[in-house]
This record gives structure tokens, C-alpha cells and sequence, in this order.
């Protein structure tokens, strides 16, 4: 007989456990959580500093690019996770909002009811914020945010660096202000990680109500008539099927829900047809719109061993290791992007368009220039907030079991080029001021004294990479490429949510995994209502 749930989450990542947590809340209903990876029992992923080894290997999906016109044709390392929590899994744990115009806009883009007014106590609601309290900050919600107790030496030299370059002091992205530098608040309680696997899902495992199944890789949606009425995955090599009485929500990321949707029958007609798949629904707009943040890593190498990099050699790696096992402090306790900025490339604009993420540490990011091997060095990553870039996800076969095209196309539109070099060139200029330049040997660049915005162009287009934010390809809106209404319903269809960061209108100035929790704590409101 088939197992029969009031509700099938399909993807347990950072908004899966959301709302596979907030729906069994109520126990007259029933809730089933598939999820393609492992539970998260691996110790690197509670460690904060674990997560520079979990980019790799069974806990992502092992993605790459199609080569990158605009970026020297290269194909680039796609991380996304594959494991309960998803990216809140294996991120370098940055709690950031978004700037509250960001959410203000999505309302302007169609999604009637999102602007920041209407969002902010759902923000408020999922925070659990050990450090601070007041309007801007939620003290009790399952995701627990602090600040990090012991900052590395150069994290406080970047940022008095960034004062002396010009940016003022921010002890508080997510408040009333979000342009400045300073640290940056993390997804981390008791110094170990919070991720919605840990704050949300856990506490509900022990609720008959909830069904969690891992290591279940789904193969499509079925679907009677025009309603979305089961799922079908395979584990141990055994193809399954789950169905729903209510509702199927996907919370699969901004890759894995249109390549389910598209492989179910939803999604551009031409593109199923193709594929043989039969179309169910014609939805332009699955699988378009694909919107990420292009990050430039630069590098300097260090006078002294002062970094993070020190704790690279076995017997001071032996020694953090002891110290954050005994007392859970050290450098273990350090999510290595402990601070960073936002800021403005010019005056006449009214928001920060391009962060800043500073690593107390080299090596982080393979494939830019770096410090000499056994040398250590620290790693000042920027990025333009709102690319005008637009990107696709395509199917590559209607084998589930094949990956997708991934097509972020970074850099097609100039503007986003001049940008980053200007990110590139900001970085530059922090790395060459008092504060930073005392400890630093030399800044691993082109062989130049000061670059041009040319010789920063050439560095972008060499060295650049995702910055593992991707977002709205099945965008919230109006207007024929609209995949969900404002309610997060797939249109044309019964049953089916998307409630995931690939419901996103519009990529946010800032890292993405905060508004991916708000989302799924508005979505199981809206399901709650709609019951």
C-alpha cells in the first residue's frame, strides 16, 4: 500500500527542515521530508571552521558549470549541498538579510505582500540571536545567531583597514544600517553550526507526525489530472512512492527544484518535448532568470604566521583540535570569513553594491593566485550584489540521475564586468592600508605596483567564481516567465508549492540563506491558512 502523508517536502535543506519543523507543529497532520543526501552526522559540519572540507565529496552534488563565455570559457565548481540542512549545512554560516530595499523591490516585481514591512517578523521569528535584541533582531526562533568570541588579529586589521580606506564602522549588518565594515554576525550556538537541520528539525524528530527520509533521490512529481498528487524516489535501489493528500512542497534549491519540476512535466514545452518528457504544464519561466553572485577572491601573503593558515601544520592543528574538543574555543571555533563590508562603488547610488567577505586565512577558494606553499596569507573576497546577468538551468537528459545544465552566464552584461573590477580594485585598496600593509609580504596580484580597472577586468574574468548564492529560477510574480504566485503556488497546477530560494524574483544584496529560512516560515503560514 502506498504511504499516504497530508504533506511531502521534497528536499531537506535550509528550507525543507523549515518547514518540515513548523508544518508537524501541528499534530492532527502528517508530514513526510525526502531528502536526496545523508543525515548530518559528519563532525566537520558542526565544527564552525569545517566547513572549508565539506565543498567536496558526498555532501554536495558535485556540480559544475557549462564553460563561462565571459569568463575565459572556464567551467566552474558549483557547490551545492546534499545533506539535511543543504547550503545551511556546509555555508560558511554569514547571517545577512538582505537590504530592506532588496525585499521592497520583489513587491514592485509582482510579489504582491513581500515587501520588507511584511517580511521582517518572519525574519524576527526564525532568529535566535544570543548577542542582541530590539526591533531589528528576534531573540527566540530556532536558528541561533552570534557573534564570533575571539576575532583573528588580521580580521580586526581588515577591518580598522577598511576605516582607514573610507568605510565607516558597522557592528550590525542586519540593523537600521547596512553600509560599513565590521564582523559578521553567524548561524553558530555554542560554538558549534545552527543550521535549520540543527535548529528546526531536530527538535522535531522525535514527533510521530513527521517521517524523515534520507538517502531518497526523486525521480519526479506525479500527478492526477492537474493536481499534484505524489512523489516517486528511489532508495537502496528500490523506486518508491509517496502520495499526498494535501499538498507537495519542493524546497530542492534554486538547481534541484526546476530540474524536478522540468523532469515532472512543468516548464518550458519546447525544452520537455525534446526530452520526450509529456507536458503538463507550459511554464516558461522554470529553469530561467537563474541569478548568482559573481565573487573575486584576492590573496596577500603575511610577514608572520599570524593567520588562520598557522593551524595548517599537524601540531598546531592537533592543539585547536583539543581546544575547541575541551573548551569549544580556538581557532576551530572560527568560521574563517569572520568579518567583511558593504559598500557603495559610487556616491550617487543609495544602496552598497558590492560586499566584501574577509578570510583570516589563504586556500579557502582554489584556483586564484596564492601564497607559497607552507607561507600564510589571508583572503579578501568581494562581489557585486545585483548582477544583470541572467543565467539558465536545462535539463541535460530526462534521466533524473543526470545532472543539469548549469548556466549562470556569469558576466554577460558589461555592467556587471565594470562592477566586479571595482569590487576587485576596492579590495586592492584595503589590502594597501596601514592597518593590513604591517603585516603584509606582498598582495599574490598581476605583476603591477597599483592595477588598472583593465588588469582588474582581466583578474575577473580569470579568477572568479559562484558565490554559491543561486537564486530565482522559478521566480515569484507576475507577467509570463512567473513560475509561483505570491502565495508560492505553481500556476496552472493544484497541490504544488515552491518554497525555496529559487522563488526569489530577484537576487538580494547579500548572502541568501536568511531570506531562504524567511521564506519557508512564511510558506508553512500560508499552508497553515490554507488547510
Amino acid at each position: 500500500m502506498t504511504p499516504r502523508f497530508d504533506y511531502i517536502v521534497v528536499g531537506g535543506g535550509s528550507a525543507g527542515c523549515v518547514l518540515a519543523s513548523r508544518l508537524s507543529e501541528d499534530p492532527t497532520v502528517t508530514v513526510c521530508l525526502i531528502e536526496a543526501g545523508k543525515r548530518d552526522v559528519h563532525p566537520f559540519i558542526h565544527i564552525p571552521a569545517g566547513f572549508a572540507k565539506m565543498t567536496a565529496g558526498p555532501w554536495t552534488w558535485g556540480l559544475h558549470t557549462v564553460p563561462q563565455k565571459h569568463a575565459n570559457n572556464r567551467s566552474i565548481v558549483y557547490v551545492q549541498g546534499r545533506v539535511l540542512g543543504g547550503g545551511s549545512s556546509i555555508n560558511a554560516e554569514v547571517f545577512t538579510r538582505g537590504h530592506p530595499s532588496d525585499f521592497d523591490r520583489w513587491e514592485q516585481e509582482g510579489a504582491t505582500g513581500w515587501a520588507f514591512q511584511d517580511v521582517q517578523k518572519y525574519f524576527l521569528r526564525s532568529e535566535g540571536n544570543s548577542i542582541l535584541s530590539g526591533l531589528w533582531h528576534g531573540t527566540t526562533g530556532p536558528l541561533g545567531v552570534s557573534n564570533l568570541a575571539e576575532p583573528n588579529v588580521t580580521t580586526r586589521a581588515f577591518v580598522q583597514s577598511c576605516q582607514e580606506r573610507g568605510l565607516p564602522y558597522n557592528c550590525d549588518f542586519n540593523g537600521p544600517q547596512q553600509e560599513g565594515a565590521g564582523p559578521y554576525q553567524l548561524t553558530v550556538r555554542n560554538q558549534k553550526r545552527c543550521s535549520t537541520a540543527v535548529g528546526y528539525l531536530r527538535p522535531a524528530l522525535s514527533r510521530k507526525n513527521l517521517t524523515v527520509v534520507t538517502n531518497a533521490f526523486v525521480l519526479r512529481l506525479l500527478f492526477e489530472g492537474r493536481k499534484a498528487s505524489g512523489v516517486q524516489y528511489s532508495v537502496g535501489g528500490k523506486v518508491k512512492v509517496v502520495a499526498a493528500e494535501r499538498e507537495i512542497l519542493v524546497t530542492s534549491g534554486a538547481i534541484g527544484t526546476p530540474k524536478l519540476l522540468m523532469l515532472s512535466g512543468i516548464g518550458p514545452a519546447e525544452h520537455l518535448k525534446q526530452h520526450g518528457i509529456p507536458v503538463v504544464q507550459d511554464l516558461p519561466g522554470v529553469g530561467q532568470n537563474l541569478q548568482d553572485h559573481y565573487g573575486v577572491d584576492i590573496v596577500a601573503e603575511l610577514k608572520k604566521n599570524i593567520s588562520l593558515d598557522k593551524y595548517n601544520k599537524l601540531h598546531n592543528m592537533a592543539w585547536s583540535g583539543l581546544q575547541y574538543a575541551v573548551f569549544g574555543t580556538g581557532p576551530a571555533a572560527s568560521n574563517i570569513v569572520e568579518a567583511g563590508a558593504f559598500w557603495r562603488t559610487s556616491p550617487t547610488i543609495e544602496v552598497p553594491d558590492i560586499q566584501l567577505h574577509f578570510l583570516a586565512g589563504a586556500g579557502a577558494e582554489a584556483g586564484v593566485m596564492t601564497v607559497p606553499k607552507g607561507q600564510a596569507g589571508i583572503t579578501l573576497n568581494s562581489y557585486l550584489l545585483r548582477p544583470k546577468s541572467r543565467g539558465t538551468v536545462r535539463l541535460n537528459s530526462a534521466d533524473a540521475r543526470i545532472a543539469p545544465l548549469v548556466d549562470p552566464n556569469f558576466l554577460s552584461h558589461p555592467d556587471d564586468l565594470r562592477l566586479a573590477a571595482k569590487g576587485v580594485m576596492l579590495s586592492y585598496e584595503i589590502f594597501s592600508q596601514p592597518s593590513l600593509q604591517k603585516h603584509i609580504r606582498e598582495i599574490c596580484f598581476f605583476n603591477t605596483t597599483k592595477p588598472s580597472l583593465e588588469d582588474c577586468e582581466a583578474y575577473v574574468r580569470q579568477y572568479g567564481r559562484t558565490s554559491y548564492h543561486p537564486t530565482c529560477t522559478c521566480r515569484m510574480g507576475s507577467g509570463p516567465d512567473a513560475v509561483v504566485d505570491p502565495f508560492l503556488k505553481v500556476y496552472g497546477v493544484e497541490g504544488l508549492r515552491i518554497c525555496d530560494s529559487s522563488a526569489m524574483p530577484s537576487l538580494l544584496g547579500s548572502n541568501t540563506n536568511t531570506a531562504t529560512v524567511m521564506i519557508a516560515e512564511r510558506a508553512a503560514e500560508f499552508i497553515r491558512a490554507s488547510a
